[in-house]
């Protein structure tokens, strides 16, 4: 143990006896790993979230249009939505005989960034969401945040009064900054548990409301008010097939046989990562490339060193440093410099990926977090270690090699 641990402090000396060069090395192989576990963190994170909100969703039916936009509207609500579909169309959908159950969802406004959905309680059934503070509407007007809504409603100056009983005016459109129905204020009346899905984002509300509020906004009497409530519509709906069967037929009727699109969330978000996959594999190469520099960076840096060190390497030999003990002073070099990498890599890959969650927060999109650790990550040292191996191979031979009276006899 004292000679490992005399080996240890050697290496380390020799490492920073040169520092710019160090510094380097140790820079380019942190970027590579930090690049690497971006691309582990923020992967898997999607590929959860996508699993997570697609659960039990069989069916997105909405207007015609893109399948991939109505998907990501419809279901992740990061895209605008195709247009509105006729409220009767979606009560046939629920007396098909192939389908079990139909969530319907309306969108068009929101408040401080955060969609405004009106939909039924079996939208929050579906995704397993419990309250964690007051009770679910019970009237139209009455709205249910999410818990990163109400979280963020909280900081945003609500005096450190309670948020249940505030009330607070949706503006339209799903991007914020569009007009303020100051005429329909919603009162809140719970907030919802967190529960790591799509409902942490939204403002949740009875569809009755939304009707409400663009009906009022949009009437110019009575007559009119009628035949908009004569005429109501929905964005999309959510169906859940009753039987495997449905999954080869349902999507054809509807395609084919009706004035509304079907697009089987499998499918498309197949597609979507399938490109962005694209994206991934163009990181995944950077930091390859980078991981290569590094690679031979170091071995031209521990090269260089057995030749520098000639002197050093005799004196060691002639102390009676066995050749595998002089090799493995650069073999432990370049495992310092895989700890030290690994260590920083890891940090800097979870700081880009918390600042890449917050600004995908900001834009109301999938939640990335860098504040999460998974065992993937766990062959990001190894691959440091490797790298740093591999690099370190033909120089730590070349001193095994090394002979002591060739080294005197030298200049």
């Amino acid at each position: 143990m004292k000679q490992i641990a005399y080996m240890a402090r050697l290496s380390w000396r020799y490492l920073w006896s040169r520092p710019l060069a160090a510094a380097l090395n140790l820079l380019l192989l942190s970027l590579g790993l930090a690049t690497i576990t971006l691309v582990v963190l923020a992967a898997a994170q999607l590929d959860q979230a996508f699993e997570r909100d697609l659960k039990g969703i069989d069916l997105v039916v909405g207007a015609k249009g893109s399948p991939l936009q109505l998907i990501l509207a419809g279901v992740f609500h990061i895209d605008t939505p195709t247009g509105n579909i006729p409220l009767q169309e979606v009560q046939a959908l629920q007396q098909h005989p192939l389908v079990a159950q139909v969530i319907p969802l309306s969108l068009g406004d929101s408040h401080a960034g955060y969609r405004i959905v009106g939909t039924t309680p079996d939208y929050l059934a579906h995704y397993g969401a419990t309250l964690d503070q007051g009770q679910l509407w019970q009237a139209p007007m009455e709205a249910v945040l999410g818990a990163t809504v109400a979280r963020d409603m909280a900081r945003a100056g609500q005096g450190g009064a309670p948020l249940v009983g505030a009330r607070f005016v949706g503006s339209h459109g799903l991007g914020g900054g569009g007009h303020a129905h100051g005429d329909q204020p919603y009162r809140v009346s719970g907030v919802l548990a967190p529960c790591g899905c799509v409902l942490d984002r939204l403002i949740l509300t009875a569809t009755e409301s939304v009707w409400q509020v663009h009906e009022s906004a949009t009437a110019t009497d009575k007559d009119d008010l009628q035949a908009l409530q004569q005429e109501r519509e929905v964005t999309v709906a959510l169906l859940r097939y009753r039987t495997p069967l449905a999954a080869v037929t349902l999507p054809r009727y509807i395609n084919a046989g009706t004035a509304l699109q079907a697009a089987a969330p499998a499918i498309e978000v197949t597609r979507l990562l399938r490109l962005l996959g694209v994206g991934a594999d163009v990181l995944r190469a950077m930091g390859g490339v980078l991981l290569a520099v590094a690679a031979l960076s170091v071995f031209i840096a521990l090269w260089n060193a057995v030749r520098e060190r000639r002197a050093d390497i005799a004196m060691l030999r002639m102390l009676g440093a066995p050749p595998g003990r002089v090799a493995g002073l650069l073999l432990c070099e370049a495992l310092w410099l895989a700890l030290l990498a690994s260590s920083l890599g890891l940090l800097l890959g979870h700081g880009l990926a918390e600042l890449l969650g917050r600004v995908l927060q900001a834009q109301g999109l999938l939640p990335v977090t860098g504040l999460r650790w998974l065992a993937a990550e766990a062959g990001v040292p190894l691959l440091a270690v490797a790298v740093a191996t591999l690099a370190a191979l033909a120089p730590a031979l070349q001193a095994y090699r090394s002979d002591v009276a060739d080294l005197l006899a030298q200049p």
